[in-house]
């Protein structure tokens, strides 16, 4: 497996430069735009000796900070400094508030006790998923296939080994969040973990109430603000495949190493410890056959033989014992922590598809706000010249009129006149004043060669009776309010493009601490498990040494002084047929 730590972008103490054409150059991520929730450091936990080994107590924990202001006992019990770790103590069957019987999980915090069945562990997650949109959320583990139920039907959802799985997983998944320095503080949170609480009230009770339809067109830093700008409806509602065209190369860099990432966890390791748990299982199996049959042996012989026989039976079946202790162990500390983080992969790639769409939706609001000034100016461009234009036909209206341009109703009737007679101004009543260029009831006839559409068009237009001056003007007005929301929007998803970076930038870092120390202790625990399992078969097997070395030695054995020749067996190895052949 190739190393990540060389290229890995996640790592807090790279000193990577972000590119020229990055999107940092025009929107400042270097500190969040708004105030961020409380950040405080999870407590130190103290792992009961049957108790999972994670999420691990590593590296990845930042200095202690304590709380002085509480929204509730629970609150109070996580950050109260005492070392408190969320237990799943049991998985009973039941039907209380349901009509067919399902599975609920006790859990155990400080004094508090709860009972809460899978989907309510779902929906927690998916309601964390959109009250913190910038957060890496624990996963859970994943429902049963459709082939589960095709093969168990209805003994399904009684699966033990299933339940077992679930009752580790859901209980790092609490652990994790109890541990996170964001989500520890959520009261959505600290009211699941109440034994007191409905959560059916929970998720129809705010903040989950508030929550909107599209979280994209909501503050990233709280989308259930209910003082949220109106602009936020003008934000355009961006695809993740629309590409960018100013990337900031971090997180392009995340991108590729958690793609990179996902494909060894989903893929060989994986596959592989799937296959190794498997042949350790099947391995544990066959000593459970040999050492039942070794065992039964012992019983036809009698002596030194008999109790040889016996006590090497004995040692199979401690290797059988171990071996399937080291097969559970191999699935709970290394096989469930890999399915964990390959989910961990999925959840980041989501969470920088996120910030992409952010990124996306700020470009889209920029390209809508500068189409619209251009719009804005052409507008204003033609007011100018219909103003222009307007100005000079009513100059030529008040003017005085030259001899050689008559009234076109006097032409007819026009006599010759005198010199003086163009000396006298012209009267006000007599001047002409050119008809309105609008739409012209007499002139509403179809124009030879018009299409019927064009006619059709030209028809209803003047039955409107539109003023283009009046329409646009309007538009005129409303392309500048447009503008000022648009350049509202333009602000806030600059806002929300800085606090998701910065914040997303932030647990990506924290993620990569956690996870260096969860695979340390994964390592850890399979040498454990490994060096666990050889002291014991060896044990086994010495006392079983012990009774093979009791057993007399075989009396047609060659002395020890005779010499040896090319035909003699060498000697301490025993001849199969010195029995049948000697006298």
């Amino acid at each position: 497996m190739e190393a990540f730590d060389d290229e890995n972008p996640f790592d807090a103490g790279s000193d990577r430069i972000p590119s020229e054409d990055s999107s940092t150059s025009r929107v400042d991520i270097s500190e969040p735009s708004s105030p961020p929730q409380n950040v405080l450091s999870p407590l130190p936990t103290v792992q009961s000796p049957q108790s999972r080994a994670f999420p691990s107590q590593g590296s990845h924990r930042q200095q202690s900070k304590f709380k002085s202001d509480f929204c509730c006992a629970r609150d109070r019990v996580l950050h109260s400094g005492e070392d408190i770790e969320i237990l799943i103590t049991d998985a009973v069957k039941t039907s209380v508030g349901a009509t067919s019987p399902y599975i609920a999980y006790v859990i155990q915090t400080g004094d508090a006790v709860a009972h809460h069945r899978y989907s309510e562990f779902e929906s927690l997650r998916s309601n964390l998923v959109k009250l913190y949109p910038t957060t890496i959320i624990p996963p859970i583990p994943s429902k049963q296939s459709i082939g589960d139920y095709a093969v168990k039907q209805a003994k399904a959802k009684e699966d033990a080994a299933m339940i077992a799985r679930r009752k580790r997983m859901l209980q790092t998944f609490l652990n994790r969040l109890a541990k996170h320095p964001i989500l520890s503080n959520a009261h959505v949170f600290h009211r699941f973990l109440d034994g007191d609480v409905s959560w059916t009230e929970v998720l129809n009770s705010p903040p989950i109430s508030l929550l909107p339809k599209n979280i994209l067109k909501a503050p990233s830093h709280d989308p259930t603000a209910e003082d949220a700008s109106p602009a936020y409806a003008a934000l355009p509602n961006p695809s993740a495949a629309h590409p960018l065209k100013n990337p900031d190369q971090r997180f392009l860099d995340s991108e590729i190493f958690t793609n990179k990432f996902a494909s060894h966890l989903s893929g060989p390791m994986e596959k592989v410890t799937r296959r190794a748990v498997k042949r350790w299982a099947d391995y544990a199996q066959d000593h459970a056959e040999l050492g039942a049959a070794l065992n039964g042996f012992s019983l036809n012989e009698s002596g030194p033989l008999s109790a040889a026989v016996e006590k090497t039976g004995q040692a199979v079946d401690a290797t059988y014992i171990s071996t399937t202790k080291l097969a559970q162990e191999l699935e709970q500390n290394w096989a469930e922590p890999i399915n964990e983080y390959a989910q961990f992969s999925s959840i980041i790639k989501k969470l920088l598809a996120y910030r992409h769409q952010k990124q996306v939706q700020y470009e889209m609001t920029e390209d809508a706000l500068a189409a619209k000034k251009e719009q804005l100016e052409e507008l204003e461009k033609s007011e100018r010249e219909a103003r222009r234009l307007e100005d000079a036909l009513g100059r030529s209206a008040i003017s005085p009129r030259s001899p050689s341009s008559p009234r076109p109703d006097d032409q007819d009737n026009q006599e010759p006149r005198s010199d003086n007679d163009y000396s006298e101004p012209p009267d006000s009543s007599s001047s002409y004043v050119p008809p309105h260029p609008g739409p012209n009831p007499t002139r509403r006839t179809r124009a030879p060669g018009m299409g019927f559409l064009n006619a059709l068009s030209y028809t209803l237009h003047g039955m409107m009776d539109v003023d283009p001056e009046t329409a646009r003007r309007n538009g005129i007005s409303k392309t500048r309010e447009s503008i000022s929301q648009l350049e509202d929007a333009l602000h806030l998803a600059a806002q929300d493009l800085k606090y998701s970076s910065s914040t997303i930038q932030s647990d990506l870092d924290r993620f990569q601490r956690q996870k260096v120390a969860d695979i340390r202790e994964m390592v850890i625990c399979m040498a454990r498990s490994h060096h666990d399992w050889c002291k014991k078969n060896l044990e086994a097997w010495e006392e079983a040494k012990k009774e093979i070395e009791k057993i007399p030695e075989h009396p047609n054995k060659m002395p020890s002084s005779a010499p040896q020749d090319s035909s003699t067996p060498a000697m301490g190895r025993r001849d199969s047929t010195a029995t049948v052949n000697g006298r």
